[in-house]
């Protein structure tokens, strides 16, 4: 089992339950297991338009090969409504591999990790908060680089679907 990451946003439609309910969709996969998920946060677009997003992180173990958690993560887009009119456009969704255990590689398909991972505090704010040492080859612990995304824009929204509770509810759904 790999260990994997992946960044949920959004910013058209009610996000908080888009992205609840996608993490239930992954969670209810038994070629993956839901280890840990951030709170909510809203930030202001970064180098796109439209209005604020919502955005959150899971940490997850799956079977999976990257390319087939792509599959699932693209799947789920279409099926909450994603659409792709132009480069960082409004989105229903939006599901991000950001790292994948071991994993690095740089393809057309498929970036590993993540090569925005430490130019957004909308992925640093949340990944940090699950997994406050992460480390990633090349670029060393992740915390270093929060004083580079300082300037951005967001704020950690109150936790009313977080915690043990809803975790305990994608664990219970996977099974």
């Amino acid at each position: 089992m790999a260990r994997a990451f992946i960044g949920f946003g959004g910013n058209i439609g009610d996000t908080r339950q888009l992205i609840t309910d996608a993490i239930v969709c992954l969670a209810q996969r038994c070629e993956l297991q839901i280890l840990n998920k951030s709170c909510f946060y809203q930030s202001a677009p970064v180098e796109a338009v439209g209005g604020d997003y919502i955005n959150a992180v899971i940490e997850i173990e799956t079977q999976l090969s990257p390319y087939g958690l792509l599959h699932i993560c693209q799947t789920i887009e279409q099926e909450f409504g994603r659409e792709r009119p132009y480069a960082n456009a409004p989105r229903t969704l939006d599901l991000d591999i950001l790292s994948f255990e071991g994993v690095s590689q740089t393809d057309t398909e498929l970036t590993l990790p993540h090569p925005r991972i430490i130019e957004r505090s909308f992925v640093l704010l949340p990944l940090l908060e699950i997994a406050p040492d992460f480390f990633l080859p090349n670029w060393g612990e992740l915390k270093a680089y929060l004083p580079k995304v300082a300037h951005q824009s967001i704020e950690k929204l109150s936790c009313r679907n977080c915690g043990c509770t809803e975790k305990d509810a994608y664990q219970q759904a996977a099974h």
